[in-house]
């Protein structure tokens, strides 16, 4: 992908398509990308491109789409809801650089289906699926409506999100440095239902990104973590295209934070 930036300004959730089925060669394109997919946390997640008419998938809040994009992974492994969100993310922006809409979903999705077509095991767990097609030209009745009702157009401002020395000390964009960019890409990521809860505290040339509760945890595990990844995966795709050379770290600075904020993981640039 080139000019990440720009993708992911574009990028939006994608839920009525225009009907046509996917051209072979985006398909190839796609199962090319996921096959040469990585994340920052190494560990394995596992996609599948699915066909809803073999396997019986539908989505409730979908229409027109033409095939479905999966993913499961072991339970319990560290890091490994962030890994997921950041994966299948990494996903969706490849998906928008050639034409293909996505949208993650979790509750809408025919669940049964879905997990019988990914061959879940006990010890795995498959938090979210996407439908793939071209996006249609004008958006259903029923896509509007849920896209106003989420406010899916709206962020919280920087300053909420992103903050200087200490947790609630409101990060000025003017103080954030090369972290400015990537930060700002971080905050324009999609989550469930819109909730945006990733934290992050700059200090000492390090960033330190937290995780603020306000759903509970379901059989699916932590989706709040999942929206930390998606955040994680714009904030490093924009570190790497600026030709950073940075990375992930675990070490829990210590900071004063209240109790449903979890520390999650620092980057750094060397």
């Amino acid at each position: 992908m080139t000019d990440i930036e720009d993708i992911i300004r574009k990028r939006t959730s994608v839920r009525t398509f225009d009907g046509r089925p996917l051209k072979e060669e985006d398909v190839e394109k796609l199962r090319e990308h996921i096959s040469s997919l990585e994340n920052p946390f190494g560990v394995p997640i596992e996609f599948r491109i699915l066909d809803p008419k073999e396997h019986g998938l539908s989505s409730a809040v979908v229409n027109g789409e033409d095939l479905y994009l999966s993913a499961k992974m072991k339970r319990g492994v560290p890091n490994c809801e962030i890994a997921y969100g950041y994966a299948f993310e990494e996903v969706c922006l490849f998906a928008l650089s050639i034409g293909v809409g996505t949208v993650m979903l979790a509750a809408s999705l025919s669940r049964q289906e879905f997990e019988k077509a990914m061959e879940v095991g006990p010890d795995e767990v498959m938090p979210v699926g996407s439908p793939l097609g071209y996006p249609a030209k004008k958006r259903s009745i029923k896509d509007a409506v849920m896209r106003k009702g989420l406010k899916a157009d709206q962020r919280r401002p920087f300053g909420e999100l992103f903050y200087s020395g200490t947790y609630g000390n409101q990060l000025d964009e003017k103080e954030a440095g090369i972290y400015l960019t990537a930060l700002e890409m971080a905050r324009l990521a999609p989550s469930a239902a819109n909730k945006q809860p990733w934290r992050a505290i700059v200090s000492d040339g390090k960033v330190h990104f937290y995780e603020r509760r306000t759903m509970r945890e379901s059989p699916l595990g932590d989706i709040q973590k999942v929206d930390v990844g998606i955040a994680l995966c714009h904030f490093d795709l924009t570190m790497k295209e600026e030709g950073r050379n940075g990375s992930f770290f675990t070490e829990d600075p210590g900071f004063d934070v209240p109790d449903d904020v979890e520390y999650i993981i620092s980057y750094k640039v060397e």
